[in-house]
């Protein structure tokens, strides 16, 4: 691309500034400018003591695209479980281990670090679990969501006396 052209691609840009403004504030649009913005609140009665959520956009519950951050505290275990539509795990900082299949071995499992990624289909067992440092990750997927234990005494709200 010559010089000239640069030029004229930076004027349209300039020029642009104003419009590109105003669809931040597009009904639907979801922006959060840094991890800082993402505010977290206690995570579900089904995810282990210690885990933290944020529902970033969409809601899993309903049809549709959804985006969560999720942090689990070091040495948290999430039993084998599946999903009832595809997830993809983003990590974003920290280290988890994963592992699929219908039991938990953790001499199987692979540590997914930073920057890591998986997609699992829906229906596919798998398991997560943190050692020595917590980790922050992001999933995304369609609604309606649910996470369901292959062993229900798994979950956590029957561990807790709840009721599962």
């Amino acid at each position: 691309m010559t010089t000239r052209s640069w030029l004229g691609v930076a004027a349209m840009l300039v020029a642009a500034g104003p419009a590109l403004a105003a669809d931040r504030d597009a009904p639907g649009m979801v922006v959060k400018p840094d991890g800082a913005s993402v505010v977290y609140g206690p995570g579900p009665a089904n995810l282990p003591k210690g885990t933290q959520i944020s529902q970033v956009a969409g809601d899993p519950a309903k049809p549709g695209p959804f985006v969560l951050r999720l942090k689990f505290p070091a040495n948290t275990v999430i039993a084998p479980h599946t999903h009832s539509q595809a997830e993809t795990l983003t990590i974003l900082s920290g280290s988890i281990y994963h592992e699929h299949g219908e039991t938990l071995d953790k001499a199987k499992g692979a540590a997914l670090k930073a920057g890591g990624f998986v997609y699992l289909p829906e229906d596919m067992p798998h398991s997560l679990w943190t050692t020595d440092e917590p980790v922050e990750l992001q999933v995304n997927g369609s609604g309606p969501f649910g996470l369901n234990y292959i062993n229900p005494a798994d979950d956590p709200r029957r561990q807790a006396g709840g009721k599962g």
